[in-house]
């Protein structure tokens, strides 16, 4: 599919857990790029053999993607067309990859974008809660005090707030948003578009109690905040 002159990059949607959800447009560009950078090979290797697909693979995750950056590159100044995809969802957003489109583009090489499954977006949509104008604020830092200091840069915003968070650190995270934040109309979203696929509405006091109430926690949560009271 690489062109004589310039390769371009695709930066590629896949599902967060439902494969019915990875678009026809999605298969049709994993089929035609010559390679495909991605977090873990082993998982992107299931998904390409679930299509029936055996295609050239290169790690890049977020200990090796600057190491990598160089020679993707050069397999776009190759010509060769280039996939990027993440473990699940849309790369870049908490995902490795910005630098690369970055770096693509300042060369000259066209950088394409086949949307597809968000958490973000489907955590928004079905909490409840406004769901513009909003902040994506990705994963709070893991110790409380910059985790408490991180939520009050975003206190005065008026809006909604979007952040992921660990099975481990949500309790905490939860305790600390509201010290921080106040109380606040909140859902946490979690194993979205699986089979227990599950969100937990209140206010931030009361689905932090839902969820103490949990023998374990488990998969990766999405927690929408509504803006302040009054």
């Amino acid at each position: 599919m690489g062109s004589e002159t310039s390769g371009t990059l695709f930066v590629v949607a896949t599902p967060i857990g439902n494969l019915g959800d990875l678009s026809p447009r999605a298969i049709d560009t994993l089929r035609s790029v010559d390679l495909i950078a991605c977090e873990d090979t082993r998982r992107t290797g299931r998904l390409l053999a679930g299509l029936g697909l055996e295609k050239r693979l290169l790690s890049f995750h977020e200990h090796n993607e600057e190491a990598r950056i160089d020679r993707l590159i050069g397999e776009l100044a190759a010509g060769n067309d280039v996939a990027l995809v993440s473990d699940a969802g849309t790369p870049l957003v908490s995902d490795p990859g910005y630098p690369l489109v970055r770096s693509a583009l300042r060369q000259g090489h066209r950088v394409i974008a086949i949307p597809g499954a968000s958490s973000v977006l489907a955590a928004l949509v079905s909490s409840g809660l406004p769901p513009y104008p909003f902040t994506f604020l990705g994963y709070p830092p893991p110790k409380s005090g910059k985790r408490r200091n991180f939520f009050g840069r975003f206190a005065e915003l008026g809006h909604t707030l979007v952040f992921f968070e660990a099975p481990h650190r949500i309790l905490a995270s939860l305790e600390d948003a509201e010290e921080i934040l106040g109380e606040r109309d909140a859902a946490v979203s979690r194993e979205l578009t699986k089979m227990h696929e599950e969100t937990l509405r209140g206010n931030l006091g009361e689905v932090r109690r839902q969820l103490e109430k949990r023998e374990r926690i488990r998969g990766e949560l999405v927690v929408v905040v509504g803006k302040a009271y009054g």
